[in-house]
C-alpha cells in the first residue's frame, strides 16, 4: 500500500471535489469543493490529495500561518473516501503531514479542529498526540501539539 500526499492540480482537482462522504459523516467536515475554493483565495492554505497507489482517495487542507501567526500550523480538513476508510490511510496521511510540519524551522504549534460530538475524530487525533485546548471556535473543538521553538 503506497500512500502519498500530492498537490491538488488541474489533473486531480475534479476527482478531489467530487469526493463525498456518507450522510452520517458529511456533517463533520466541509466539502472538498469548499476547501479547494478556500485554498484558491487564502494563499497560506495548502490543499493535498491523499493518494493510494497514485489514485486520489482522500483530501487534506492545512494552513502555514494559522490565525496569521508564523510557526502556527493549522490542519483544517482530513477526509478519506468511505470505501477506503479503516485501512490506515488517514492515519498514515496524518503522520506524513505531521512529519512535514515538524520539519519546518519555525513550527511551534500545530492545531486541528473537529466537531466535539465526533468521538471517532477526538480519539483519532488524541492518538496522534493532539491535546484538546478547551477552546471551541465556530462550533469546532481546537486541539494542539506544542513543540519547542527551534
Amino acid at each position: 500500500m503506497n500512500i502519498t500526499l500530492e498537490p491538488v492540480t488541474i489533473d486531480n482537482f475534479e476527482d478531489i471535489i467530487e469526493m463525498e462522504l456518507p450522510p452520517d459523516q458529511a456533517g463533520f467536515v466541509a466539502t472538498n469543493a469548499q476547501s479547494v475554493a478556500q485554498a484558491h483565495y487564502y494563499p497560506e492554505f495548502r490543499p493535498l490529495a491523499i493518494c493510494l497507489d497514485g489514485k486520489p482517495v482522500g483530501f487534506m487542507l492545512y494552513d502555514v500561518a494559522s490565525h496569521d501567526i508564523p510557526g502556527n500550523y493549522g490542519i483544517y480538513r482530513l477526509m478519506v473516501l468511505h470505501a477506503y476508510q479503516n485501512r490506515g490511510i488517514g492515519r498514515r496521511a496524518m503522520e506524513m503531514l505531521l512529519g512535514r510540519l515538524r520539519d519546518q524551522s519555525d513550527v511551534h504549534r500545530i492545531t486541528i479542529c473537529y466537531k466535539p460530538e465526533n468521538h471517532v475524530a477526538r480519539a483519532f487525533y488524541a492518538s496522534l498526540g493532539f491535546a484538546e485546548t478547551g477552546v471551541i471556535e465556530d462550533g469546532d473543538m481546537i486541539a494542539e501539539i506544542l513543540l519547542p521553538r527551534h
